[in-house]
């Protein structure tokens, strides 16, 4: 699958870590972010306690940056649980990190929460609107 490209289109030079459960919305995403922005470093997660153990195990591999795209809503451990394991990891990992959540959710108190939370910034409705994104990214280089 091929998307035309546009004006907006960017390179970044961050990687991408996608924290979602869904077995649609995580490959959908990631191709999406493929042919939209100019990076093949995309990764993928399926659960909070995936996306921790992949954060530890490439702490040494962020020297130009992470965006994580973290899911609210998950099994065992929701973007919640993995935002309070994530304040405990070194400061190397969290300097270098920025958390973009995702969200399909129309509770008010979810979204207020992660707005309010020190680590998000911002909270972007699901599916993932890539132009917004973009948009973002834009900002954070």
């Amino acid at each position: 699958m091929q998307f035309a490209s546009t004006a907006q289109d960017m390179e970044i030079k961050q990687k991408i870590l996608i924290i979602d459960d869904s077995q649609i919305d995580l490959p959908v995403s990631a191709l999406l972010l493929k042919n939209r922005l100019n990076t093949a470093d995309i990764h993928l997660a399926n659960s909070g306690a995936n996306g921790l153990s992949w954060l530890v195990e490439h702490q040494d591999e962020l020297e130009k940056g992470l965006i994580i795209l973290l899911d609210v809503r998950m099994p065992d451990m929701d973007g919640f649980g993995f935002l309070n394991e994530y304040d405990n990891l070194p400061e190397k990992i969290k300097e270098k990190t920025r958390i973009i959540m995702l969200s399909s959710t129309l509770d008010p108190y979810d979204i207020q929460k992660a707005n309010h939370n020190p680590y998000v910034e911002t909270v972007l409705n699901k599916p993932l609107p890539v132009n917004d994104l973009i948009g973002l990214l834009k900002d954070m280089q």
